[in-house]
């Protein structure tokens, strides 16, 4: 204990570049607040196990104690595969702390795409939990030249972790370490501190490079514009491998809020943990937000919960009924809705849906306010510079480009950005970040999104852009959620297809049935897109199922990725229609 006490101290005087500059952002300078301020206050909550401030911050410092014993180096690359847990956020700011890179592994992919991420960033250090521990088995040393330790996160089985198999797990880590008092931070080089996978055109994971000022500037925007507080109690709804999760996290550590975490997000369990824990704020995707309410009509038969006072929602907009049922489930939050990209460290632009503290807002956003042209997003956060590139042939619409401290360092791996999605010009202050989608601002400075630069489709020589058409789609009160894709056409050069899923209770059929009230038919849906401006329809082929669309002569124009999405989150049957424009003004 003596000779890792002298270790730490020399871990503290060490003059190497990244230490101690206490004027410099750094994500752990929320551990002083957790520590004092939340000392004997719960502030992680996973399943039967409570934390106070103290207790969490004694884990964090432990383990950054140990690490540093095992050898982990500044600048040094630690991967984390695990489900959602209090100790994800432990192990996050250990390794933040001693000058160390975080790459979350997202823990639904495969083996091999696994591999590929950690070929990319070349981890020393590979953090699983049960879920994902056959990479632990699987991945050798000569698959991965850079790994040196394999972690199990949280072990219930003594064989997985002994000294056999080399494995280790948290708990050795921390052993034998005397838990010090909070000492200066350390930086990794560029202060880079989370290295988030995003897939990108190309389909294989791209490293995106976040620093700690961009996590700090994205919580201070949360914090001022959702209203976050100490007194907050947040449920982790949204896995902590993605950017979503992981900003909403660094947003409540800062303001020192309760943590509650589910491993993953279920909507009967989430309902349940709400009531249990009085959850109070909660992030959402319109996904999660159907299922939700869906459960709560099934299970609860529709009952309020009072106690949820913010709920954020990105990944997409919400339709004007599922932010109505919404509203009848939660009717003391406020709604707001966030649009963004991992390039810029989560949310770029925010838009209050429903506020019932305030008279303009009781009557919750609808289609009357919506924009002409493209969905509305909202207004840029205070610290977030947005300009419209325009298109040569527009003077009004055009790439979405923004600057600032959110903004990201780079791609893993490389020494500038190049992509066509999300590139900068240079790493001078004057570069702008192209968030490869287009929209344009409208008279009160709210930003419409159009759809992406380089997902439009090109249909008998118009322009359709496949987030217009969802947008519209999934206002119908019988759609729940559309995916719309291009398919290639000999006649038309590209084909626009939609895969809708309809509420439940709804059915399709284009035999009238004056008895069923709630159908939805070729003709209905025609209408419908008509009323909404989408009025170049001349022709509309409907219910070929999804398997005809699967089995089609398309070949892979339908991405794996995009499959695999619909495979895993709707099971229901969907219907397909093609949908074939004359011409749409964009």
């Amino acid at each position: 204990m003596i000779l890792l006490f002298k270790t730490f101290l020399i871990f503290k005087i060490i003059p190497f570049s990244g230490m101690a500059n206490h004027s410099r952002p750094h994500i752990c300078q929320c551990l002083t607040q957790l520590a004092s301020v939340k000392r004997n206050a719960v502030v992680t909550v996973y399943g039967n196990r409570k934390r106070t401030g103290r207790e969490f911050v004694d884990g964090v410092l432990s383990l950054a104690a140990g690490l540093i014993r095992f050898g982990l180096r500044n600048g040094d690359v630690v991967s984390v595969a695990a489900l959602n847990t209090d100790l994800f956020l432990e192990w996050l700011l250990a390794v933040a702390l001693v000058g160390g890179i975080v790459a979350p592994l997202n823990y639904r992919w495969s083996l091999k795409e696994a591999k590929m991420a950690m070929l990319l960033v070349e981890p020393v250090l590979l953090v699983t939990d049960e879920t994902c521990v056959s990479w632990c088995i699987h991945v050798q040393n000569g698959d991965i030249p850079s790994l040196k330790w394999r972690v199990l996160m949280e072990s219930t089985s003594t064989e997985l972790a002994n000294d056999d198999n080399q494995f280790l797990t948290t708990e050795m880590i921390k052993q034998r370490t005397l838990v010090p008092s909070l000492p200066m931070y350390a930086w990794a080089p560029d202060d880079a501190v989370v290295i988030c996978f995003t897939s990108g055109t190309t389909g294989r994971p791209k490293g995106v490079t976040i620093s700690h000022l961009a996590f700090i500037t994205q919580s201070l925007a949360k914090i001022a514009i959702v209203g976050y507080g100490e007194d907050d109690v947040y449920l982790h709804t949204s896995p902590l491998v993605h950017i979503g999760g992981l900003s909403s996290a660094m947003a409540m550590l800062m303001v020192g809020a309760c943590h509650v975490l589910l491993p993953k997000f279920d909507a009967k369990t989430a309902l349940q943990v709400m009531e249990h824990n009085r959850i109070t704020c909660f992030i959402t995707v319109p996904a999660m937000m159907a299922d939700l309410i869906r459960v709560n009509r099934t299970t609860k038969n529709g009952a309020e919960n009072r106690c949820v006072r913010k709920i954020l929602n990105g990944g997409g907009s919400l339709s004007t009924q599922l932010l109505q049922e919404a509203v009848k489930i939660f009717p003391c939050a406020k709604i707001l809705s966030a649009y963004g990209m991992t390039e810029a460290c989560s949310s770029l632009t925010f838009m209050t849906l429903h506020d019932p503290t305030q008279e303009s807002f009781k009557v919750t956003y609808s289609l009357v306010n919506q924009p002409k042209q493209g969905t509305c997003v909202g207004k840029p956060a205070p610290h977030i510079e947005l300009m419209i590139k325009l298109d040569e042939n527009s003077s009004r619409v055009g790439k979405i480009l923004t600057r600032g401290p959110h903004t990201m360092l780079g791609y893993w791996g490389h020494q500038l950005v190049q992509e066509n999605v999300a590139s900068s010009e240079s790493r001078s202050n004057e570069a702008w970040l192209d968030t490869g989608d287009i929209g344009t601002f409208d008279e009160f400075g709210n930003l419409c999104l159009i759809g992406r630069s380089n997902g439009r489709i090109k249909t008998g020589g118009e322009n359709v852009y496949p987030e217009e058409v969802e947008a519209v789609l999934v206002e119908h009160p019988g759609i729940v959620s559309a995916v719309v894709i291009g398919v290639i056409d000999a006649r038309l050069g590209e084909m626009v297809v939609a895969c809708v899923r309809l509420h439940e209770n709804w059915i399709w059929s284009d035999v009238e049935n004056r008895k069923q009230s709630f159908q939805l038919s070729s003709e209905t849906l025609k209408h419908h897109c008509r009323t909404q401006n989408l009025t170049g329809f001349w022709n509309m082929e409907s219910d070929l199922g999804l398997e005809l669309f699967l089995g089609c002569s398309c070949g892979d124009v339908a991405p794996a990725d995009w499959l695999r999405f619909l495979f895993n989150n709707y099971l229901e049957l969907y219907f397909v229609f093609l949908f074939i424009f004359k011409s749409i003004l964009i």
